[in-house]
């Protein structure tokens, strides 16, 4: 295991956090969906069901976050993966979606995660370079 001190390991904990952070929330609304409690994502989003996708983004960043523990070599490329299925319930078109001032303190914590994998990535690739 990297150590803690070196630039690398703190890049990798930013990386794991933000990745945690997109699991709590996808976790989230897969049962408020399963539940059905307000504000529920719908059942339905064209071309899929909501449920089986979300559940399909958990085993997505669960693999990501067990890649980036191990410093695997392409970690941040499954990384980038799963944010990009978070961006389906927390993507910017919810800045148009009827429930926003419900749902964005969600929208915005993703939104941020998002953003720390996608550049932790970016910094990654520029170094393998």
């Amino acid at each position: 295991m990297a150590d803690p001190e070196e630039p690398m390991a703190r890049e990798s904990h930013a990386e794991s956090a933000a990745i945690v952070v997109l699991l709590v929330l996808t976790g989230v609304m897969l049962l408020a969906l399963f539940s059905r409690t307000a504000p529920h994502p719908p059942l339905e989003v064209a071309p899929f069901a909501l449920g089986p996708f979300l559940a399909a983004s958990l085993a997505i960043g669960a693999a990501a976050f067990r890649l980036v523990h191990q410093g695997a070599r392409y970690a941040s490329t499954i990384a980038v993966l799963f944010a990009l299925t978070a961006l389906v319930s927390f993507g910017p078109q919810k800045y148009f979606d009827p429930v926003f001032l419900r749902i964005w303190p969600a929208v915005i914590t993703a939104q941020i995660a998002v953003i720390v994998i996608v550049a932790r990535s970016m910094l990654a690739l520029r170094r393998r370079s």
